[in-house]
């Protein structure tokens, strides 16, 4: 009976295992301690390459766990050794605009709107733009018109935990504008493509960020982190979102805490297109698990406008005929808490 029992225990440890690492599918790498941010959070102005041992160590965990490398890159040249290290691997390069090395660019990061001023000829670039929330505010004309203008726009407000219920409302008069911009180019024969509007129109489930749980960071320092933004964001952060190591390997502690399914208000919601901020969550609510009012209200005026945009094309041509978003008479789910609940 012993045998039996301590069999069974292998076989559902091995199971465990192996389904806490089945949606595992990429490996950031920070370059250097001053990579460019591509999220909400800052990095740092100081550099510290990360060593190469360490470098050529990642790439042999990635290999080992077949996960695809994002390279973050920081603004100046690496030296060739690096170069080559890199290349010696499949993988995608997050650039800041201002890098030198911007030809080889899979994503350019346009830090501020100023930078993205001079490049706004039509690019086939997947392009980030981080804003605040008062420069998106100031500058949406220019936002705008860079919509259509890149072969893809991710646009990250990097101040969301301060918005305030009237800038939530004057966010609604941003995203309709640009709707209506997307509306226009779909009249004209374009397919834009803008995180804000068009990927809950093509969405049919949540595709989040889903740091530590199909994505995780190794670090210049060696670690492994849920994300960059635990690295940066200071020593009790990075103390405790830090999860191993390359000698000791990958230890996610309440790894489940980071799935879907353990989301309570999320795994009900159709916001699909909304990044369910790991991060953000532990700043504003102590809770990975639980988004901010800000951050829900976002999600959805933006979900909103996106139900909008496409029955307004449908009027004109037949999009996504099987694509539904239904109306709704909530902007923050923890409203309807109770309602979901008995689902």
């Amino acid at each position: 009976m012993k045998a039996y029992v301590k069999s069974l225990k292998k076989i559902v440890h091995n199971q465990n295992k192996k389904f806490a690492n089945v949606m595992l599918q990429y490996l950031i790498i920070l370059l250097d301690d001053s990579s460019t941010s591509y999220c909400h959070y800052d990095s740092l102005s100081t550099n510290r390459l990360i060593g190469l041992p360490d470098l050529a160590e990642g790439i042999k965990f990635a290999m080992k766990e077949n996960l695809m490398i994002q390279f973050v890159y920081p603004d100046f040249d690496l030296p060739t050794e690096y170069k080559k290290l890199i290349e010696t691997i499949d993988h995608s390069k997050i650039m800041p605009s201002t890098s030198p090395l911007l030809d080889d660019a899979d994503i350019i990061v346009f830090n501020n709107w100023k930078e993205l001023v001079g490049s706004l000829s039509t690019d086939k670039s997947t392009c980030v733009l981080r804003i605040t929330k008062e420069d998106l505010f100031a500058q949406k004309e220019l936002v705008k018109l860079s919509v259509g203008k890149f072969l893809r726009l991710n646009i990250v407000i990097t101040n969301v935990d301060s918005f305030t219920e009237a800038e939530l409302q004057e966010y609604k008069s941003v995203i309709s504008a640009l709707g209506k911009e997307v509306e226009r180019l779909f009249g004209l024969g374009q397919s834009p493509q803008i995180n804000l509007i068009t990927d809950r129109i093509a969405l049919t489930k949540m595709n989040n960020c889903n740091a530590g749980c199909n994505n995780i960071t190794l670090a210049p320092d060696g670690n492994f982190y849920v994300c960059p933004a635990f690295y940066y964001s200071g020593e009790e952060d990075k103390t405790a979102f830090n999860i191993g190591n390359l000698q000791s390997g990958l230890k996610i502690k309440s790894a489940n805490l980071y799935k879907l399914p353990y989301a309570p208000l999320c795994r009900n919601c159709d916001a699909y297109q909304c990044k369910r901020c790991v991060w953000i969550n532990r700043k504003m609510t102590y809770d990975i698990t639980t988004p901010s009012h800000e951050q829900c209200v976002l999600a959805h005026i933006e979900r909103n406008e996106s139900r909008r945009v496409l029955e307004s094309i449908r009027k004109e041509k037949d999009l996504y005929p099987e694509q539904d978003i239904p109306e709704i008479e909530y902007l923050d789910p923890y409203e309807v808490r109770v309602d979901w609940h008995k689902m």
